[in-house]
This record gives structure tokens, C-alpha cells and sequence, in this order.
């Protein structure tokens, strides 16, 4: 019979949990009032596509303040994709300035990097500036335009998102 040592694996399952309620150290170091308001899980066609958590200035969202959307990966997704789903997405929510859109994928296209399973993407909402963003935790450019952002962060936070139940989670809402 194999022993436990119970105070081991309750401290591993601690850490765990921490680990995946946390920040990366250069985010929660730029943005130190940020607190997890909730977080979830996206799906798609029943395979897992990434986990989400967002981080609030304050206790409640406020798409006018300061927060964090950090996406941690369960697949390998190439950058071409992930700047192509988000203006579809962006599209879809309405907007429909083409040379904005164009303008936006170049940028997006040089802040988000190729992903690997387990690597995240943390975007921080600026308000008045715009987005910044953060691969595996270090910076990997800002976009100036708070239009930008604020279509963006609607991807996941608008009520006519893509998926309701993600956004009542991130909003804490189980």
C-alpha cells in the first residue's frame, strides 16, 4: 500500500491552482491593482482551445479602466491565425472599416507571436492609449488606439460576444 503524504499534495495542488490564477511576474508587476475577476474555458467543436482569465483595476469590469484578458493555450496556433480570427471576430461585432481592419492586422500581426501549447497571451486594456501586450509574460508591443482596444477586449467581453458562457465566467458569474 503507497503512503500519502497529504500535506505534500494539498501544498501541490495549492500551487497548481495558484499558477493558473495568476499573472505572468512582468504583468502583475506593471499592473499591481489587477485582480482575477473570473476566469473559463474556451471550447470549440468539444476541443479545448485555451483557458481565460480576467483581471480587473477596482473589483468589477469597467470597459473604460484598466483590466487584463489572459488567454493560456491547450493547442500550437500559428499568429496568421489567431490576427485572422480576431478580425472576423471584430467584423462580426460590427465593424466594418476595411482600411481600420487592414491597419489593425499589421499591427496585430506584429504583437502576437506563433503560440505553443501551455504559452499564453496576456492584453491589457490602457485607457486613452489603447492595448498592450505580453507573450509568456514579456512585452511584445502596445497598439495606440483605443478604438482598437476596445473592439478587441469586445471579442470577449461585449454581451454580443461568440461565447456567452465564457464571458459570464470571466465576469465571475459561474
Amino acid at each position: 500500500m503507497t503512503r500519502v503524504n497529504l500535506p505534500a499534495l494539498l501544498l501541490l495542488c495549492f500551487s497548481l491552482s495558484c499558477a493558473a490564477s495568476s499573472l505572468p511576474g512582468q504583468v502583475a508587476s506593471d499592473f499591481p491593482d489587477l485582480r482575477l475577476a473570473g476566469e473559463g474555458r474556451l471550447r470549440w467543436l468539444g476541443l479545448h482551445i485555451y483557458d481565460a482569465s480576467l483581471w480587473v483595476n477596482g473589483g468589477r469590469w469597467n470597459v473604460d479602466a484598466e483590466f487584463a484578458l489572459d488567454l493560456r493555450y491547450a493547442r500550437n496556433i500559428r499568429s496568421q491565425r489567431l490576427v485572422q480570427t480576431s478580425l472576423d471576430e471584430m467584423r462580426r461585432l460590427g465593424y466594418r472599416d476595411e482600411a481600420k481592419l487592414a491597419r489593425w492586422g499589421d499591427e496585430l500581426s506584429r504583437v502576437f507571436p506563433d503560440v505553443r501549447k501551455g504559452e499564453r497571451i496576456t492584453g491589457v486594456n490602457r485607457p486613452g492609449v489603447g492595448a498592450g501586450f505580453y507573450h509568456q509574460g514579456r512585452p511584445t508591443g502596445l497598439i495606440r488606439d483605443p478604438e482598437f482596444a476596445r473592439a478587441f477586449f469586445a471579442i470577449w467581453l461585449d454581451a454580443r460576444t461568440r461565447e456567452p458562457g465564457l464571458r459570464k465566467s470571466l465576469f465571475g458569474a459561474n
